[in-house]
């Protein structure tokens, strides 16, 4: 056993217990409250689906993006207490647990995409120096560890402090997001990437991501996240 575990041992990314048994990623007792999207869903941005929408979800047919498709592992209403401590309580750790998720569950089809890198979404300097890390950023690295796949965090920056789009209407999360990243880099060329962030509703901010890197990448912008829903 790693000892670690036993000087700081961590904890279930479901009700925040030490982990039972230790050396695990969650407990035993907490896998049945893990909930996963299932078909159908939107071929875009895989939202939930009915089974007479078509291949796309109402967002999606009314508002082109600015990547090729997504998609997220998630339930929200599942996993939102969770994705709360892992953003906001000083959870980083849970990245393993979802990078090792995310690789059981879409591993094989991800590694198929042949990307370039995984761009976790940029915070801004003053809301991580506040939160002590950036979320994205801590899955992005988590999963490239796992997936063997290069984390480019060198390619983009928050150039402005941004309201929390959970504050906003749809309308608003839109122009709250303007101008709001910069490229570092405008002499880099890629083919594809995966952009990966905690939570997908609207798409402003994985679109407001795509819209910059769109720049420097020549084929298909994805996106990853852990969860997906809407009015939250």
């Amino acid at each position: 056993m790693n000892i670690s575990n036993l000087i700081f041992p961590k904890r279930c990314p479901v009700c925040d217990e030490i982990l039972n048994p230790m050396g695990h990623l969650m407990c035993k007792e907490c896998m049945p409250f893990i909930r996963y999207m299932e078909e159908p869903r939107c071929y875009c941005c895989s939202k939930q689906l009915t089974f007479d929408e078509g291949e796309l979800c109402k967002d999606c047919k009314e508002n082109p993006h600015e990547f090729e498709r997504g998609w997220a592992l998630y339930e929200y209403t599942g996993i939102s207490d969770t994705l709360y401590r892992f953003k906001y309580q000083k959870r980083p750790e849970y990245a393993d647990f979802f990078a090792k998720d995310i690789r059981k569950h879409y591993g094989e089809m991800l590694l198929g995409l042949n990307v370039d890198g995984l761009v976790p979404v940029p915070l801004h300097p003053k809301r991580q120096r506040r939160r002590g890390y950036n979320q994205a950023e801590e899955l992005a690295r988590a999963l490239g560890r796992e997936l063997g796949i290069s984390v480019r965090s060198d390619l983009l920056e928050r150039c402005r402090n941004t309201r929390p789009q959970k504050e906003l209407d749809n309308a608003l999360r839109q122009n709250n997001l303007k101008k709001a990243f910069n490229l570092l880099q405008n002499d880099v060329k890629l083919k594809s990437i995966i952009i990966i962030d905690d939570i997908y509703t609207t798409g402003s901010t994985i679109d407001a991501v795509a819209h910059e890197l769109n720049k420097i990448v020549s084929g298909k912008i994805y996106f990853l996240t852990l969860a997906i829903g809407a009015g939250f």
